[in-house]
């Protein structure tokens, strides 16, 4: 191998390293912890909700995450909404 590949390869190391290293506390990412997902799981079963799984076209979640921002929902809230009044009909 030669000394440039190896610092080539060393350089790579890096940047891997600096891609996966994340923000650190201090920027305010600990400010907005996210939870555990069994803490989110409970969360969700003391309101009822229920996970569902669905494979949608592409366009048509395009719509959706549009939906929900122009209503400033979050996507769950829109979906649901959205089933919701389709099925009222």
């Amino acid at each position: 191998m030669k000394k440039t590949d190896l610092y080539k390869n060393e350089g790579l190391k890096i940047n891997s390293q600096m891609k996966q290293a994340g923000t650190p506390d201090r920027f305010g990412n600990a400010a907005s912890t996210a939870l555990s997902r069994r803490e989110q799981r409970k969360l969700d079963q003391e309101k009822g909700l229920v996970p569902f799984a669905v494979k949608l076209d592409g366009e048509l979640v395009k719509q959706i995450h549009a939906a929900a921002q122009s209503r400033q929902m979050d996507i769950n809230e829109t979906v649901a909404a959205l089933l919701a009044k389709g099925l009222a009909d």
